[in-house]
């Protein structure tokens, strides 16, 4: 073997610029070479932890449909387009959204979106009481389930627009979607000044659906649901799913512990970042969100 080439006694072995060559030629490529190649970067500290996690975000992204990020409509901030100002004001403020879709009677039938910025000209005025919210509604941006994220960031970047109504294949509202949402996908959550650090890692969807984190306490998690995980089996939710499986899942995995069903959201080789977790029927939780339910 040369000291000059360390490497070339062994067919198998490839140094990082071999595999990026590889990937970048006409040689045969897949997804799953280059996120070797970035796991190898990062070990070589040729890229950040962080970096690597946004180029993994772009490759995610590419496979993804509107349906497997949207908010659910069960899950939506609507507004009733014969509401008063007083009436839904509150709601705007509670929410700290910033856009919201107005609707006439039911979901189905989405009028257009109220922006709160396009309340503050009007927030001082003498006529506050009489603005009506037909005057205030942007159209809204109505795409299908079935619509690529990849190509909607795009859209969002060139239209200028920043949420999207999602519909299904009978035209009925399934969610929506905003920039913000694809965007955590590449860059991880986006957090602001509203959002309390529980809430950030544990999210209701629907129903008994919520989003986790994997590196959610397992504490915590015991509290919020009031389940009863081992605590001596590992310190987080994550943990406790791997043991379950035995192997480092792949998104889209499931399994069922304790009567808990959990559904591999996002993870690479190395960890699970994000699951789906579905409560069993009928269990009572702890967390703020069941007082509400």
């Amino acid at each position: 073997m040369s000291d000059d080439n360390p490497h070339s006694g062994n067919g198998s072995s490839k140094t990082l610029m071999e595999k990026i060559v590889q990937v970048f030629t006409g040689e045969p490529k897949n997804k799953e070479e280059l996120v070797e190649v970035l796991n190898d970067a990062q070990d070589r500290d040729l890229i950040k932890p962080s970096t690597k996690q946004m180029l993994e975000g772009v490759l995610e992204v590419s496979d993804m449909r509107v349906r497997d990020i949207m908010i659910p409509r069960s899950h939506m901030v609507t507004i009733d387009i014969e509401q008063t100002v007083e009436e839904f004001i509150p709601i705007v403020l509670e929410s700290a959204h910033s856009r919201f879709p107005v609707v006439n009677d039911d979901i189905d039938h989405i009028e257009g979106v109220l922006l709160a910025k396009d309340l503050l000209a009007h927030a001082f005025s003498e006529k506050a009481k009489q603005i009506s919210i037909k005057d205030l509604i942007r159209p809204a941006i109505i795409i299908p389930e079935s619509k690529r994220v990849e190509p909607l960031l795009k859209e969002f970047r060139q239209e200028r627009y920043h949420m999207a109504v999602v519909v299904d294949e009978y035209g009925g509202v399934s969610g929506l979607v905003t920039i913000e949402d694809i965007l955590e996908l590449i860059v991880g959550e986006i957090e602001d000044e509203h959002d309390d650090m529980l809430e950030r890692e544990i999210r209701h969807l629907s129903g008994n659906v919520y989003q986790v984190k994997a590196l959610t306490d397992l504490d915590d998690f015991n509290e919020y649901f009031s389940s009863a995980f081992d605590e001596e089996e590992a310190d987080t939710i994550g943990g406790i799913v791997i043991h379950k499986f035995g192997h480092m899942p792949k998104r889209g995995e499931n399994t069922k512990i304790n009567g808990f069903e959990f559904k591999i959201v996002n993870a690479d080789k190395r960890r699970i970042q994000q699951m789906q977790v579905t409560i069993p029927t009928g269990h009572e939780i702890f967390g703020k969100l069941a007082d509400e339910r």
